[in-house]
């Protein structure tokens, strides 16, 4: 049994290549956009802030990992892992039901690509339909800054980094 956490900045390649591999090993995937989408869509016509959204968000996906880990079930996170405190999370699950943590980073710092990919994917309402090259750099930087932290990746049995799918 694994957990699997998927990283990038929103159409690196998380989504493809956590289908590939939910594929070939038969673990669940945990889609923070699914679960993100659904939460807009109960809370249309609401006056509900999106980042309260974002949080709810994310605390469903946390029990529904915990649960499928806990019925012994590999899972795969779907999901941006922008701050070190997922990383955190991810480990703290796995170590609970001794399930072997990954982490994988997508990173893809071609902002003309990431905009095509975002442009032609079916897009959920949770997710960007673009970036602008300040937003793409800012967060593109402040995420390399973290994922290079002394703590970051403490605990991860391995990274990739520049992963593209075909």
């Amino acid at each position: 049994m694994f957990f699997l956490q998927m990283s990038g900045f929103p159409g690196s390649g998380k989504t493809t290549l956590s289908r590939r591999v939910a594929q070939i090993t038969g673990a669940i995937i945990v889609d923070h956009d699914t679960s993100k989408t659904a939460l807009l869509k109960a809370a249309e016509g609401h006056d509900i802030e999106l980042w309260v959204l974002g949080k709810f968000s994310y605390t469903v996906d946390w029990e529904l990992i915990d649960f499928y880990l806990s019925q012994g079930k590999s899972v795969i996170f779907d999901s941006p892992c922008l701050y070190p405190e997922m990383i955190k999370n991810g480990l703290d699950l796995s170590s609970k039901h001794k399930a072997e943590y990954k982490y994988v980073e997508c990173y893809l710092n071609n902002h003309t690509e990431i905009n095509r990919r975002l442009k032609a994917r079916d897009r959920l309402i949770s997710q960007i339909e673009s970036t602008t090259q300040e937003s793409f750099e800012a967060t593109i930087n402040n995420w390399t800054v973290n994922s290079k932290s002394d703590n970051f990746f403490k605990g991860c049995s391995f990274v990739l980094n520049g992963c593209h799918v075909t």
